[in-house]
């Protein structure tokens, strides 16, 4: 069926982008609460950004494997899995805050019996300091981010390879559009959640709420989800756990999204907070976590709009390319505008050109990518594209937030504006290298695409 020049999506695609949307609440609602609530509980700015960089980190190391076993075992499992984790992940922010303050537990500490062995002398201050460090909010915060960055490798390298298998070179640009909309919508309700709920009925409202719904998508998934990928016995395949894709198309792809990534959301979502604060901008009278999560949630809203428009045109033009340089250049005029942001209104604009920009690469650059890239590597690939997207989503708030304690808002974000214009030159030298010209055409040849009637339900 076709409504206004889109098809509808196969009935699988719609499962997994209900899935993500619904534990994308997850990822988002720690955004506006965390740099607030970090000063509130003694957490340091390098320590607020490390809390919010740590599941890019992790994934930084699990989305090579995730995708090497997508390529081997396939999609179903890694799926569901992944989403479970993650929503178990999310309950460690609730448990976060529910913890004793460590001095109140004193007592049990000095109640622990002494002992020397030689040089190591054990009394109560050395029982308090594993105590104090157990039950400190940071602790259970880097440890839910951290577990979060597994389950969301495993999410990430599935649900583009089902959109992969299910799509040809006409309708490969608006189906990744579509699932890359869904994991990023659910990210501007969390942003909601985080902001407005905590506002009105607290941080560990908030908190719950995204936790019940990222659980909810893996019952989705479980149900609703088959195989895709792997049809036969690949156990004897020489894919390893390790393997990674270091072909020309999926490390321009992955360098693109470095730069984006570190921007959109290293600089922009992990500082707005704070810029809000200082310039004195709010929304209905919200505080700046209320404000923070509602201009967050229109960039996104923004970012997946963009994103099925910019898939679907490059689904009809013969090249892909020019429609990318387009976003890129609209991001870079977002920052710019960013910087020079007073007010709720120029504000709101930036927002919307840096969404604008962020989405409309997003389905596009996924879509150039499974090209240039054999069906049965497309798990690495995307493996090996999510790589260099954590490594600058992770960079971001760790370079971002001590710089703007130094050197303030407006260099930060005019610096930031830079970065889409280089990842639009090293896009037309990777295009250019791997097929001889700067505008390739899409593929012509559909025979090692799959077939959505003959995915393997399980």
């Amino acid at each position: 069926m076709t409504r206004l020049g889109f098809e509808r999506p196969p009935p699988v695609l719609l499962a997994v982008i209900a899935s993500t949307f619904f534990v994308g609440f997850g990822g988002g609602v720690v955004f506006p609460i965390l740099p607030n609530l970090g000063a509130v509980l003694g957490i340091s700015a390098f320590m607020v950004g490390a809390i919010l960089s740590a599941n890019r980190w992790v994934r930084l190391v699990a989305n090579a494997p995730a995708g090497a076993l997508v390529d081997r075992y396939g999609t179903r499992t890694p799926f569901v899995v992944g989403l479970f984790v993650e929503g178990v992940a999310t309950l460690g922010y609730v448990v976060a805050l529910a913890m004793p303050p460590a001095e109140s537990l004193r007592p049990l500490a000095a109640s622990l019996p002494a002992f020397a062995a030689g040089p190591l002398v054990v009394g109560p201050e050395e029982w308090f300091a594993p105590i104090g460090l157990a039950v400190a909010p940071e602790t259970w915060f880097l440890l839910a981010r951290i577990l979060w960055g597994l389950g969301s490798a495993a999410v990430f390298a599935t649900a583009y390879t089902i959109a992969a298998d299910l799509s040809d070179s006409g309708s490969r640009g608006t189906n990744m559009g579509i699932v890359r909309g869904g994991i990023t919508m659910g990210f501007p309700a969390g942003l909601v959640l985080g902001g407005v709920v905590s506002a009105v009925a607290g941080n560990v409202a908030a908190f719950a709420v995204a936790a019940a719904f990222a659980l909810t998508a893996s019952v989705v998934a479980y149900r609703y989800v088959p195989e895709t990928h792997v049809t036969g016995d690949r156990s004897g395949d020489s894919i390893k756990p390790w393997e990674v894709d270091t072909a020309v198309p999926a490390v321009t792809v992955g360098l693109v999204n470095f730069g984006l990534m570190f921007a959109y959301i290293g600089a922009l979502f992990s500082t707005l907070v704070l810029f809000l604060g200082a310039n004195d901008i709010s929304l209905f009278g919200l505080a700046p976590q209320g404000t923070s999560g509602l201009f967050m949630a229109g960039t996104v809203v923004s970012a997946a709009f963009f994103m099925l428009a910019g898939g679907r045109i490059s689904d009809t033009r013969d090249s892909r390319t020019p429609i990318l340089l387009t976003f890129l250049v609209v991001s870079f005029v977002g920052f710019l505008l960013l910087a020079r942001a007073g007010s709720v209104i120029s504000l709101g604009l930036a927002c919307v050109f840096i969404g604008a920009g962020q989405g409309g690469t997003s389905g596009p650059m996924m879509a150039l990518l499974a090209d240039l890239t054999p069906d049965e590597r497309m798990g690495r690939a995307s493996g090996t594209n999510n790589v260099l997207g954590d490594v600058g989503g992770g960079l971001g708030p760790m370079v971002s937030l001590p710089l703007i304690e130094a050197v303030g808002f407006t260099p930060i974000y005019a610096a930031c504006a830079a970065l889409p214009l280089i990842a639009g030159g090293v896009l037309l030298l990777g295009v250019r290298r791997e097929t001889g010209s700067f505008l390739p055409g899409r593929v012509a040849d559909e025979a090692g695409s799959s077939d959505p009637s003959k995915v393997v339900d399980s």
